[in-house]
C-alpha cells in the first residue's frame, strides 16, 4: 500500500513538473530575450515591433489589449508589427504577477519619463530601433497610455504613420473610428 502511494505520490508530482516549468520558464523570460524574439520575428515577416509595457492590475492596459484582440484591430495591427508585451509595475509580492526582469530598464531606454503610466506603447524598427512610443509631444510629453482622448487618439494614429507605411488611409482611418467609438469618454 505504501509503495501504491510512493509511486502516485511520485507520477503526480512528475506532471506537476512537467506542467509548472514552462509556466515558470515563460515568466522567467527577461526583456532582452522578448524583445530578440519580437525583433527575429519582425525580420523574418519584414514587420516593426510594437511593445506593450503593462501591468495586470491596470484598467487602461486592458482596454488596449480588448482593442489589440479586436478581430478587426488584430488584422490591422499584425498587418505591420510583431506585438510583444512586458509587464512592469506589478505589485510587489503579488503572487501571481510579476515584472518582466528588465522590463523597467527597457522600458526607460526606450523613453520612458519617470513613471509614465500605463499602458506605455513603443514602435522599433526590426532591429529594435526607437521609432515612436506613446510620449505625445516628445521626450517630455504625456503618455497618451490607452488612446481614448481625441488628442491622445490623433497622436495613436500617428504614432502608426510614422513607423507602419504598410498601413493604408483605410487602415488609419478605421483605427480612429474604432478608437472613438469605444473611447470611455464617448
Amino acid at each position: 500500500m505504501a509503495s501504491r502511494r510512493i509511486l502516485s505520490l511520485t507520477a503526480l508530482l512528475s506532471l506537476a513538473a512537467v506542467l509548472v516549468v514552462p509556466i515558470l520558464q515563460a515568466q522567467t523570460d527577461s526583456a532582452d530575450s522578448l524583445l530578440a524574439d519580437a525583433k527575429a520575428e519582425a525580420k523574418s515577416e519584414h514587420k516593426n515591433v510594437l511593445l506593450v509595457f503593462s501591468a495586470s492590475w491596470c484598467g487602461p492596459c486592458k482596454l488596449y489589449e480588448g482593442f489589440l484582440q479586436d478581430p478587426q484591430m488584430k488584422r490591422i495591427t499584425e498587418k505591420a508589427f510583431v506585438v510583444q508585451h512586458i509587464d512592469v509595475g506589478e505589485r510587489q509580492g503579488d503572487p501571481k504577477h510579476a515584472n518582466t526582469p528588465g522590463g523597467e530598464a527597457l522600458r526607460s531606454a526606450l523613453g520612458a519619463t519617470r513613471e509614465p503610466g500605463f499602458p506605455f506603447i513603443v514602435i522599433t524598427d526590426e532591429n529594435g530601433e526607437l521609432i515612436v512610443n506613446s510620449n505625445q509631444d516628445g521626450e517630455a510629453g504625456h503618455n497618451v497610455g490607452y488612446p481614448a482622448l481625441p488628442a491622445e487618439i490623433d497622436w495613436y494614429v500617428e504614432m502608426l504613420k510614422q513607423s507602419a507605411p504598410s498601413l493604408s488611409a483605410q487602415d488609419l482611418s478605421a483605427t480612429h473610428a474604432w478608437l472613438q467609438k469605444h473611447s470611455p469618454h464617448h
